[in-house]
């Protein structure tokens, strides 16, 4: 097969499923532990994955009673692990709705120049009204209003990104010139939301901007996607709804004008194993028996926007919940959570064991061969072009799917055996690397001919 997997290691301090901190093996500081991350990212790259990915928020997650709560900030983080490894790419999320444009591209294009050219940004917009007071905002803005914001967020990006020449510096001794102005152009934006004067005070990087991720899946984030994302994570629970979305947002790309081979798309699968199904299952229980259902009928209760006390563990959800037109949060993992419950009947107590591995991503329990198989399938029926790999237990989970799973890719073709030359994280997508929108103003005579 000339396709080939995209793997991403989507890493979260001891791992996806609420109740891994609690096992015996699992360290309840690793999250702010440099080593634990280092060992992690090298592990990955040992399975010569494309991209590791730090998810991140403006607010403290959950409560500090449920699992390690707090992480240390991903860009920081990133480039302490782009010295401590050289291929993998490195993907942060950073939020369009609590950052300013000129930081954010310039710590990006930071990232990207320190690594070699393998930083990725995963585009968020932030839902939930504890970020916005976080921000001095009584309740988060509108669903549709934080994509528009998103929306001018990115074009503004691109042109600080762009604001560099690729051949500005000419680092002329004998002339004394260093740079050629003519090859510096300052955005001078005035928008809706921002208003960003002066050029970037960071050079072009390797690959030009970094690779753009998105990960929203309601209409405002497919839309989204289509415009900008060249990576999309998402959550999907069946092979018909994968392949639907997969289909969905490829053609909504090739609308916008783009190559639709230009977008990958990633589910999320959380990979419970076992040399056997039942080794498996019996992991799968220790973890489920360490969970504190409180906290999930709590979290459950937010998201579904019910009053405390509504929902019971050992009856379904209740009728007539909001439609996801009326949520404001996160729509597309409301939608869901719902359908999910419903399509299976779960109870309350069902579902939140569900929830617990990868709050609505698929989880797979079995052997190394039956999640290749899995992910073999969703590949080649066009539901996938990879996967966000979510080991449930941090590190042994991502050991075990590199010394179980990832030969078996191999050895089905599916996946490299070896990285080969050194490339770019755009590269190892598949993507070009994005031309300069400016073109150098002619001048009769150049700044560096008249002084030559």
């Amino acid at each position: 097969m000339t396709r080939k997997l995209h793997l991403n290691a989507f890493l979260m301090n001891t791992g996806h499923h609420e109740a891994s901190w609690r096992l015996p093996e699992s360290d309840p500081h690793a999250h702010v532990d440099l080593a634990h991350y280092v060992r992690l990212a090298r592990t990955a790259e040992r399975g010569t994955f494309d991209s590791l990915f730090l998810a991140d928020g403006p607010q403290l997650w959950n409560s500090v009673a449920q699992r390690p709560a707090g992480a240390l900030e991903p860009l920081t983080l990133l480039t302490a692990l782009a010295t401590a490894t050289e291929h993998i790419g490195l993907i942060a999320t950073a939020s369009t709705s609590y950052n300013s444009p000129y930081n954010l591209a310039r710590r990006f294009a930071s990232l990207d120049i320190i690594s070699g050219g393998r930083a990725g940004w995963n585009i968020v917009t932030t839902a939930g009204t504890q970020a916005a007071r976080n921000f001095g905002l009584e309740a988060e803005p509108a669903h549709a209003e934080r994509y528009a914001r998103a929306a001018e967020f990115l074009d503004v990006a691109r042109l600080l990104w762009d604001s560099w020449e690729d051949d500005t510096v000419v680092a002329d001794k004998a002339a004394g010139v260093w740079g050629d102005d003519a090859r510096i152009h300052p955005p001078r934006h005035r928008g809706t939301y921002f208003r960003v004067e002066g050029a970037l005070n960071v050079p072009r990087t390797p690959q030009g901007y970094p690779l753009l991720v998105q990960a929203g899946s309601s209409e405002d984030g497919k839309r989204f996607a289509a415009r900008y994302a060249e990576a999309v994570f998402t959550a999907q629970q069946t092979l018909a709804g994968a392949r639907d979305f997969s289909a969905d947002l490829k053609a909504r790309t090739a609308a916008e004008g783009r190559d639709p081979d230009h977008i990958k798309v990633l589910p999320g699968i959380v990979p419970v194993l076992g040399s056997t199904e039942a080794e498996a299952r019996r992991r799968e229980r220790e973890l489920e028996d360490h969970i504190v259902h409180e906290h999930g009928v709590r979290h459950l209760e937010e998201l579904l926007r019910l009053a405390p006390g509504s929902l019971e563990l050992d009856a379904e959800l209740p009728d007539g919940l909001p439609p996801e037109e009326a949520i404001e949060g996160a729509k597309s993992r409301y939608t869901l959570v719902v359908e999910l419950a419903r399509r299976e009947r779960l109870t309350v107590r069902q579902l939140i064991g569900r929830l617990g591995g990868g709050r609505g991503h698929l989880t797979f329990t079995g052997t190394p061969e039956q999640v290749a198989d899995t992910i073999e399938r969703w590949f080649s029926l066009g539901a996938a072009d990879g996967f966000n790999i979510m080991p449930p237990v941090l590190p042994s989970g991502l050991d075990a799917f590199v010394d179980h799973v990832v030969p078996i890719l191999r050895a089905r073709g599916l996946l490299r055996t070896e990285y080969g030359p050194r490339q770019t994280l755009r590269e190892r997508y598949g993507l070009p690397r994005p031309a300069n929108q400016h073109t150098a103003t002619a001048t009769a005579v150049s700044p560096t001919a008249a002084l030559v």
